[in-house]
């Protein structure tokens, strides 16, 4: 029987338990069988994959690396994925860097079978973190199976981490958040955001995005949340204000800015 991840209830509460439990839940996640056979197929298989119509033509190695970067559901878009991988992310016009989704150069970035690049597969260790990843997005995914508000929160403690260190620009780190559909949801809840936000000209995101940022959790800047305590202000908004839209208006407004409260 494989491991089903326990979470004690939705909002603040159960994320509490769940960050409480992760190292335990995120261990017998990982040691099940279907998981093991899955890694080790990689493992094995991978080192030998030189081309992006190698790396499609085999469904199980695909499974791994599309998991890896939260893209199973193209598992069955082989000729798209296809074209991704081969495309590669040097030149301009690849097709990964004409999508709004971030997750798609990454992927192609991971594998280097882009013009003029040496296969990313024949380096051990970096085949490696691809399986960690895996390992990773599987346990966030069987989370969110239960409670997907879990898995994108789970989802940002790393990726916000990451992109907060990361060298680039305040603006290009605001537009990456765009660009990963888990954050750019987690930012829009969190931040009180209409679901038609999206739809307006990117530059004005911006500025929205900075501006309520900076009313609501203190600072305007992604790298603010290098600090722990920031991050852990926007994830309980975003489970306070994901829970309160889940109740479809039930509570009073004092009982919703209760929750608010609590999660500040």
């Amino acid at each position: 029987m494989s491991f089903q991840p326990v979470i004690s209830g939705p909002g603040l509460a159960g994320w509490h338990f769940l960050q409480r439990t992760y190292d335990a839940q995120s261990a017998a996640f990982n040691n099940t069988p279907q998981l093991d056979r899955d890694t080790s197929y990689f493992n094995e298989k991978i080192g030998n994959v030189f081309t992006a119509e190698a790396l499609v033509g085999d469904r199980r190695l695909l499974s791994v690396a599309l998991g890896a970067f939260g893209l199973s559901d193209d598992l069955n878009n082989r000729f798209f994925i296809q074209k991704i991988l081969e495309d590669g992310t040097g030149n301009s016009d690849a097709l990964a860097n004409r999508l709004a989704d971030n997750r798609y150069k990454r992927l192609s970035d991971a594998f280097g079978f882009g013009p003029g690049e040496i296969p990313k597969t024949l380096s051990a260790p970096r085949m490696l973190e691809i399986v960690d990843l895996y390992k990773t997005q599987s346990f966030e995914v069987s989370v969110g199976e239960q409670d997907d508000t879990m898995r994108i929160a789970l989802y940002a403690q790393r990726e916000l981490e990451s992109l907060a260190n990361d060298p680039m620009s305040e603006d290009a780190k605001w537009f990456s958040i765009m660009a990963l559909p888990p954050l750019r949801k987690m930012f829009e809840t969190a931040l009180g955001l209409p679901a038609a936000f999206g739809q307006i000209d990117i530059d004005r995101q911006l500025e929205i995005f900075q501006d309520k940022a900076s009313s609501t959790i203190g600072k305007s800047t992604v790298s603010q949340f290098t600090d722990p305590e920031a991050l852990q202000k926007l994830t309980n908004l975003y489970l306070a204000r994901s829970q309160i839209a889940s109740l479809n208006g039930s509570f009073s407004s004092g009982s919703t800015a209760l929750i608010l409260l609590q999660g500040l």
